[in-house]
């Protein structure tokens, strides 16, 4: 097995230095075969943290990988898998923020609906019992389906209890308390998005330049210090850590539009 997988990567490695140097969708195809497992992955993770279908997921993971595998530098010699996981997964997520707007209701419904209810208590009184929905509807000078999908729209708009029931099983019961996303978690799983988005970027940028950043940046250290450190002049941090911006700028903003962020 493990000189299956050493082969495997060592292919890999040749077809993305082949791509690098001459893109053909042929090559790209051959790559994105390889590295279907590492898709199938991150997609069976969202599966079981939404109700979109796996399939669904899986296809969108590999418009992540075939943009990774675009944008790849493997002259840089990091691993492919941990560059391509930011882009695959930020697909998906995208994909699932689109699928999550919430269904605006029409304001001709709303009027309908308000108007309804006050014909249905004048109604009421005149007829001495409460009044059908074709009643109300003629009264509206509305068609059946239109009255019909307005008191639709006003039941969705209604709160829900997150006590309410969504699942019965015998053994046990769902609510919609259960169900519903946790904002911190939500967030916690963004931020750990984008410091993986982070760290992919990173691992793309020529040593000293990533050192630099690292110290200036991250570890808050002054070039002054940088400098120190690396064994070059404040004025070279100050040209590495331009470059890295640069750099960082150019690899993360398609990223950031997939995510929405």
């Amino acid at each position: 097995m493990a000189v299956t997988q050493s082969s495997i990567k060592s292919n890999s490695l040749e077809l993305l230095f082949a791509y690098y140097q001459n893109p053909s969708i042929q090559l790209r195809n051959r790559l994105v075969n390889l590295h279907t497992g590492l898709v199938r992955k991150i997609a069976h993770h969202f599966s079981h943290q939404c109700t979109e279908p796996y399939e669904d997921l899986e296809q969108i993971g590999y418009f992540g990988l075939i943009r990774a595998i675009e944008r790849f530098n493997p002259k840089q010699g990091y691993a492919f898998s941990s560059f391509a996981v930011p882009y695959i997964r930020g697909e998906i997520m995208h994909f699932l923020r689109d699928r999550s707007g919430l269904v605006k209701i029409p304001r001709r419904w709303q009027e309908v609906y308000n108007q309804g209810q006050k014909t249905r208590r004048e109604l009421t009184v005149t007829l001495g019992r409460c009044p059908t929905d074709i009643e109300l509807a003629h009264q509206l000078n509305v068609s059946i389906q239109e009255w019909y999908d307005s008191q639709l729209a006003a039941q969705n708009r209604k709160a829900i209890s997150l006590d309410s029931t969504v699942v019965q099983n015998i053994d046990c019961s769902l609510t919609l308390g259960d169900i519903l996303p946790d904002f911190q978690a939500t967030t916690s799983q963004q931020q750990d998005e984008e410091r993986e988005q982070l760290r992919g970027a990173m691992s793309q940028l020529e040593e000293n330049t990533r050192t630099a950043v690292e110290l200036v940046f991250l570890k808050e250290l002054s070039r002054k210090e940088t400098a120190k450190r690396i064994g070059i002049s404040p004025m070279t941090v100050t040209r590495y850590l331009q470059r890295g911006k640069e750099q960082l700028i150019g690899l993360l903003q398609p990223q950031m539009l997939q995510t929405g962020a």
